[in-house]
């Protein structure tokens, strides 16, 4: 749920004169000092190896992850973003597919994957051509649900060998020292002052707090427990609570087209996973 309200935060930040790129880094540095102050005692990953992979983990999960789905905001609606950014459990597995012969995915998943793009093409096509909304938010959306699979197969390696708050605080680390050559292209760079404004306060420690902290350390350890693939689709949520609370907190139009998209892609998640662990039980049974 933390997630799926994540959307309008951001948005109210960036209406109040953050750009996206200084709400990613003011939200996920807040969050590396607040989990340094329980996770301190081991700096350096145990090689040079896993270093290298947590500077991965922290661009994809972390910088390049994030200001695509900020800048995102700029151009589209909350709910288009938080809907196609949900699409991650369904490029985890077809990636996993692609680098794991063993877990290719099955007919169940490609039919479920078919539905859910034709649903995020009714949304982007509504938001388009209804709203006059440039299509490159929704594009960036796609990049972020893509950045996010990759991030879930990274962290996969890492999990039997750290714990999850040293990989969250990694990833942290990382997600913040790649996004600082960013501010280079920012025309003007707002002084962390402006946080002051209880508004904008009470938003930007929900988003580091709640959102960053707590949520990426449940991520890590479900990851570690459950597996990527599986983890992935508690997502499945995220775009249903953006849309009722998006249009709630910021006025946002819900328009039939938009439903209909928004059912699509949930109904192809949702039909995938179910038609993939039917036929697993059948030939378990045979």
């Amino acid at each position: 749920m933390g997630w799926g309200i994540s959307f309008i935060s951001t948005k109210v930040l960036m209406d109040n004169g953050l750009s996206p790129i200084e709400v990613y880094i003011y939200r996920f540095a807040l969050a590396y000092l607040a989990l340094l102050l329980f996770c301190h005692k081991q700096i350096r990953s145990n090689t040079w190896r896993h270093e290298f992979i947590f500077i991965l983990a922290g661009l994809f999960g972390g910088s390049i992850y994030f200001i695509s789905e900020n800048v995102a905001l700029q151009y589209t609606l909350v709910s288009n973003v938080s809907l196609i950014t949900s699409l991650s459990p369904l490029l985890t597995v077809l990636l996993i597919g692609f680098l794991y012969r063993s877990e290719r995915p099955g007919k169940a998943t490609i039919f479920g994957s078919a539905i859910a793009f034709v649903g995020v093409g009714l949304v982007i096509f509504n938001s388009s051509f209804a709203l006059s909304i440039n299509p490159l938010g929704d594009l960036l959306a796609l990049l972020a649900a893509l950045c996010w699979a990759v991030y879930s197969i990274i962290i996969k390696q890492l999990t039997p060998l750290y714990s999850a708050l040293f990989i969250t605080r990694k990833t942290f680390f990382y997600g913040v020292l790649t996004a600082l050559p960013f501010l280079l292209i920012e025309p003007h760079v707002t002084s962390p002052a402006v946080l002051i404004q209880p508004k904008l306060l009470l938003n930007i420690l929900f988003l580091a707090l709640f959102c960053s902290l707590f949520a990426y350390l449940m991520w890590a350890v479900i990851n570690g427990k459950i597996g990527a693939v599986k983890a992935s689709n508690y997502m499945y949520f995220q775009p249903v609570v953006t849309l009722v609370f998006s249009f709630l907190i910021l006025g946002e139009k819900i328009t039939l087209i938009g439903v209909t998209g928004c059912a699509m892609i949930l109904l192809g998640v949702w039909l995938a996973d179910y038609l993939q662990k039917r036929g697993s039980r059948a030939a378990t049974r045979h």
